[in-house]
C-alpha cells in the first residue's frame, strides 16, 4: 500500500455541499496536516481536472470511473463520505494501490427514525388528513373528528424486514416496540440462509421495509411478481437503494390497488428527472422524500468525524 510521504498532502472534497459543512463542527478537519480544497459540487466534466494532482479525494456521490482515475497519477486514497461505494471503480483502485475507505453505521438512528416516520404516515393517512385540515374540512365538519380515510393500527400486524444489519436490527427494535410481529427475510442469493424467503413472507406482510445494499442478487427484488404477492392493504418502505424496486411495476401496483401504499427515500436515478413517473404520479398513497433519511445533524457530524479519523490514520501511517 502506498502512503502519503509529503509534508502536506494535497486533496479535494468533490461534493462538500452534501454534508453542509457550515452546520458542522469542522475543527478536526481543519486541524489535519493537509491542504484541502472543498468544492460544493462537481459535474462530470469537472472531475478529471479537479483530481489530476490530488493525493487524496473525499467524495460522496460523484462518479470516479477508470477514465477519471487514470488522470490522477498521485492519487493514493479515496475517502467516501457514505456507506455505498458503487460510484467508485473499485477494480481500478485495487489494481493501482488506491485505498478506498467508506463509513458505515453513522446514520443508523436517523434512517431508522425516518423509516418509522414513513410507516406511521402511511398507516395513519396523516398526509391526507393534514390536507383536509389545511383545506378547512375539519372546521366545516358536522362531527368532532374526520374519519374519511382508513387508519391502520400497527400493533399485532406483521412486518417483514429485508436486510438485518445494524440498521435493520434498529428498525426491528422500533417496530417491535409498536407491538408488531417482525420477520426477517433471507438474503437473496444466499442458499445457506435458513431464514424464510422474502416471497414466502410477502402474502402475510402488513409492512415491508428494505434495509439492504443493492447487489446483482436483489436488483428489482420488488417487481410485478413480488408486488402481486402482497396484501392490498400492505405498506412498502424503501430507505436503502432505489434499484431494489422496479419503479414502473410499483407505480402500476399503487394505481391498481395491489398494495396500500409506499414510502420511498430513494429512487433509481438521483436526483430524479422532473418527468420521473413516480414523481409525476401525485398519488395520495405514495410518499417520497429526497434521500435525506440519513441527514440528521448528529448523523452528519458523526460521518464527518469518522471520515477525518480515517484520513488521518492513513496519512500518518
Amino acid at each position: 500500500m502506498r502512503v502519503l510521504k509529503m509534508s502536506k498532502p494535497q486533496g479535494v472534497f468533490l461534493d462538500a455541499e452534501t454534508l453542509q459543512l457550515d452546520s458542522l463542527n469542522c475543527t478536526a478537519l481543519n486541524q489535519l496536516a493537509v491542504s484541502l480544497t472543498c468544492y460544493p459540487t462537481t459535474g462530470p466534466e469537472e472531475v478529471k481536472s479537479r483530481i489530476e494532482h490530488a493525493d487524496f479525494v473525499l467524495v460522496n456521490k460523484v462518479v470516479l470511473d477508470e477514465a477519471a482515475l487514470k488522470t490522477a497519477v498521485n492519487l493514493k486514497y479515496i475517502g467516501v463520505t457514505a456507506t455505498g461505494m458503487n460510484n467508485i471503480d473499485l477494480d481500478f483502485c485495487n489494481a493501482n494501490n488506491i485505498k478506498v475507505q467508506n463509513v458505515e453505521g453513522y446514520g443508523t438512528d436517523s434512517v431508522a427514525q425516518h423509516t418509522l416516520m414513513l410507516i406511521l404516515n402511511l398507516a395513519t393517512q396523516f398526509p391526507r388528513y393534514q390536507q383536509q385540515v389545511t383545506q378547512g374540512a375539519w372546521s366545516t365538519s358536522s362531527h368532532f373528528c374526520l374519519l374519511d380515510f382508513p387508519i391502520t393500527q400497527l400493533a399485532d400486524k406483521h412486518a417483514v424486514i429485508l436486510g438485518h444489519g445494524e440498521l435493520g436490527k434498529r428498525v426491528e427494535h422500533l417496530l417491535t416496540g409498536l407491538g408488531m410481529q417482525v420477520s426477517i427475510a433471507a438474503r437473496p442469493g444466499k442458499k445457506d440462509d435458513p431464514r424464510p424467503s422474502l416471497a414466502s413472507l410477502l402474502p402475510s406482510a402488513d409492512v415491508v421495509t428494505l434495509h439492504c445494499p443493492l447487489t446483482d442478487d436483489n436488483k428489482h427484488i420488488i417487481n410485478s411478481q413480488t408486488l402481486g404477492l402482497m396484501k392490498p392493504s400492505s405498506i412498502l418502505v424503501n430507505t436503502a437503494r432505489g434499484g431494489l424496486i422496479d419503479e414502473n411495476a410499483l407505480l402500476t401496483a399503487l394505481k391498481q390497488g395491489q398494495i396500500g401504499g409506499a414510502g420511498l427515500d430513494v429512487l433509481s436515478v438521483e436526483p430524479p428527472p422532473k418527468d420521473h413517473p413516480l414523481m409525476q404520479a401525485r398519488l395520495p398513497n405514495l410518499l417520497i422524500s429526497p434521500h435525506n433519511a440519513w441527514g440528521a445533524l448528529a448523523s452528519r457530524q458523526r460521518l464527518l468525524d469518522i471520515v477525518v479519523k480515517h484520513l488521518n490514520n492513513f496519512i500518518t501511517a
